[in-house]
């Protein structure tokens, strides 16, 4: 009992001493100050010296009675770690270290001792209290290495930290950096835009001037241009004015010619032609005046040119005047002649029986006997206007011999073939596809005509290129209308209105054209006059059917339909001349050739005799194309000749149905009607608009 009490002094003791006031747990604080406690070296309390003395006195006292403690006992003490001892009281004890294999061995000397010195129960109780410490010892360490762990991890993650940290401090800079380096280059990049929009501007200006002063220069060579081009263009028309001053003085001239003062024509003593000299020499005197005054001052003006023309017109009216007075004194001494026949013709029917009269061409060509009433021939007013016209063209191919005649003169019959085409393939495009066309084709013809150049085949002709050119065109293209009705119109009857009022203006500005149309048709249509050539003695049967209009070629005379088939294209074509007018020509004056004439031509056809099949066809084919024209004209007196036609004429002489047709409209005849419609193929408004 007395031995358990001392323990718990010793514990008491101990409890009470520096090491015994050290609170063990098992987390540790991170302070420095517990952890002294367990790093420092163990220290005896003041009193070990007196427990050591207490114990090991009383442990011998006990150890005698009781013997030595059992192994058990002691066994404890000496498994126990090593403990680093100092004395307080003692000069003989030193302190121990518990590091190296020096300590190593004190310790298991100082064991030995304690067994041999120390009781049993003084080992047990400072083996305890040396296991206690050790364990105290162990878990500060383990929680030093904890701590330091700890340490280590926040030394790790603080430096992860100040990693990141830097690697954002990095990245920040580098980000303000880039910024900054773009905004520099924004900046850079404005200037330049800026510097660039500057530059364009100032290039565009520049265009802009440049531009403006190219407008300028292109203006002025335009304007430059513009200047030699009418001067050029005066130039020429200068030149084609004068060319045709010199033309119209060169037929001034050969018209005067024509005129012998001393002409006293063998038959007719009384013709004195005198005045007619005067009045022409006068007029050449006139032309060669402004020529001489239109050469002084440079080229002649149009009104020079008018005058000239003027002149002209007034040489051939004095020409045409003083042929119809030669006509008339002609004719006149001609029908005193047929008077005197006459008497003489009484006395002999008297003694003969037969009729000297020669075969009239309705007894050649049907067998048929005179009727009365109906005259054998034409008036001879007529004949004398026919034979005028022909005189005319027969002048006309003497006034272009030269050039039609030319066979070794390359030059020449280069400008013949040239003028040739010029004047009769704008002719041949005569169409109804727009009047348009037409236009083109009359101002072509016209300024061929006026003396102007014109384009033909890709070459430029002119009628000036030789003094006879217009001669020959003027004959060229008259015969190229009529050929177009005796070919064009023939097959294609709506031909017949487009060419007529081609050739109808044509024949107003230029009436010369009119008067050789006349003739070209007189002598391939002589019903156009009307007239039936008569079979003179000594004239072929060949010869007197070309008279009468028929082809023959090798003797063989063409077929009666064909024959009547171009007959009937020409009459068509000139019922169509006679009633149409140009319509952009000068209307103030009458037409040259209009409707009084088909009048006539309608009168003289029916006071004469018929031929089979032509009469009939001829008069349906005019009517058809003239009789509306020829009713707004005449009116009563035009139904009055209709009458006679349906009533007397056809039915007494055998006229074949192609006339009675023409008076058969649809569902009523057009004299019970009182209207004869317009023909087909007429030019409305619309046409000249298309």
């Amino acid at each position: 009992m007395e031995a358990r009490r001392l323990r718990w002094d010793t514990l008491a003791a101990l409890s009470s001493s520096s090491k015994g006031r050290l609170r063990y747990c098992r987390h540790w604080l991170q302070d420095e100050d517990i952890l002294e406690g367990c790093m420092s070296p163990l220290e005896l309390s003041p009193y070990s010296g007196w427990v050591l003395d207490r114990v090991i006195g009383q442990s011998d006292q006990e150890m005698a009675p009781s013997g030595s403690s059992t192994p058990n006992e002691s066994t404890p003490v000496t498994k126990q770690p090593s403990l680093e001892i100092t004395s307080a009281g003692k000069q003989g004890f030193s302190p121990l270290s518990s590091t190296g294999n020096d300590d190593r061995g004190l310790l298991e000397m100082d064991q030995e001792f304690f067994r041999a010195v120390l009781p049993s129960k003084v080992t047990e109780v400072e083996g305890c209290i040396q296991m206690y410490e050790e364990m105290h010892r162990l878990k500060g360490k383990e929680g030093l290495r904890q701590w330091q762990e700890q340490q280590e991890q926040m030394v790790r993650a603080v430096y992860d930290l100040a990693s990141e940290q830097l690697k954002r401090f990095d990245e920040l800079k580098e980000l303000k950096q880039h910024q900054e380096f773009q905004d520099l280059q924004e900046v850079m990049e404005k200037s330049s835009k800026e510097a660039q929009g500057q530059q364009e501007k100032l290039k565009e200006e520049h265009r802009h001037r440049a531009k403006v002063l190219n407008l300028k220069l292109r203006e002025a060579e335009q304007q430059r241009q513009r200047q030699e081009e009418l001067e050029r263009q005066r130039k020429e028309e200068g030149q084609e004015r004068l060319r045709r001053l010199y033309s119209i003085q060169e037929e001034v001239l050969q018209l005067n010619q024509q005129i012998d003062p001393n002409y006293k024509h063998k038959d007719l003593p009384r013709i004195d032609l005198s005045a007619y000299s005067n009045r022409g020499n006068q007029i050449c005197g006139l032309v060669s005046g402004l020529i001489r005054t239109t050469s002084e001052k440079g080229f002649p003006t149009q009104a020079d040119v008018a005058n000239t023309e003027r002149a002209l017109q007034e040489m051939r009216g004095l020409i045409s005047s003083m042929q119809q007075e030669i006509a008339a004194a002609v004719e006149e001494k001609r029908r005193r002649e047929e008077e005197e026949a006459k008497q003489k013709q009484k006395e002999l029917l008297k003694k003969e029986q037969t009729k000297a009269q020669t075969p009239t061409p309705a007894q050649q060509a049907g067998g048929k006997q005179q009727k009365e009433g109906l005259q054998v021939k034409a008036e001879e007013s007529t004949m004398q206007w026919y034979q005028q016209l022909q005189d005319a063209a027969e002048q006309c191919v003497a006034a272009f011999s030269g050039i039609s005649n030319c066979k070794d003169n390359n030059e020449v019959k280069k400008i013949k073939t040239d003028l040739q085409k010029a004047a009769t393939i704008p002719v041949s495009q005569i169409s109804r596809i727009a009047g348009s066309q037409l236009r083109e084709i009359f101002d072509k013809i016209n300024n061929l005509l006026s003396g102007k150049t014109v384009q033909s085949g890709g070459r430029s002709v002119s009628v000036t290129q030789h003094p006879q050119g217009l001669d020959f065109v003027y004959y060229k293209l008259a015969e190229k209308f009529v050929n177009q009705g005796e070919e064009e119109v023939a097959s294609h009857r709506d031909a017949a209105f487009p060419i007529a009022v081609v050739a109808s203006g044509i024949w107003e500005m230029h009436p010369r054209v009119g008067d050789l149309f006349l003739a070209h048709l007189h002598r391939k249509c002589p019903y156009a006059v009307p007239f039936y050539p008569a079979l003179k003695e000594g004239t072929s049967m060949e010869e007197y059917q070309r008279m009468l209009g028929y082809q023959v070629k090798d003797s063989k005379v063409e077929e009666q339909d064909h024959f009547l088939k171009r007959m009937s294209g020409m009459i068509r074509l000139y019922a169509a001349i006679i009633q149409l007018r140009w319509p952009y020509g000068n209307k103030q004056g009458p037409h040259p050739h209009g409707l009084h004439y088909g009048w006539r031509w309608l009168a003289q056809m029916l006071n004469m005799e018929p031929l089979a099949d032509v009469t009939a066809t001829l008069l349906y084919d005019f009517l058809e194309v003239c009789g509306n024209a020829l009713m707004k004209q005449y009116q009563a007196q035009f139904w009055k000749i209709l009458l006679l036609i349906r009533d007397d004429y056809c039915p007494r002489y055998g006229i074949c149905i192609h006339v009675s047709l023409f008076f058969v409209f649809p569902h009523q005849g057009c004299l019970q009607q009182k209207e004869i419609p317009l023909p087909k193929g007429t030019l409305q408004s619309s046409f000249w608009r298309s």
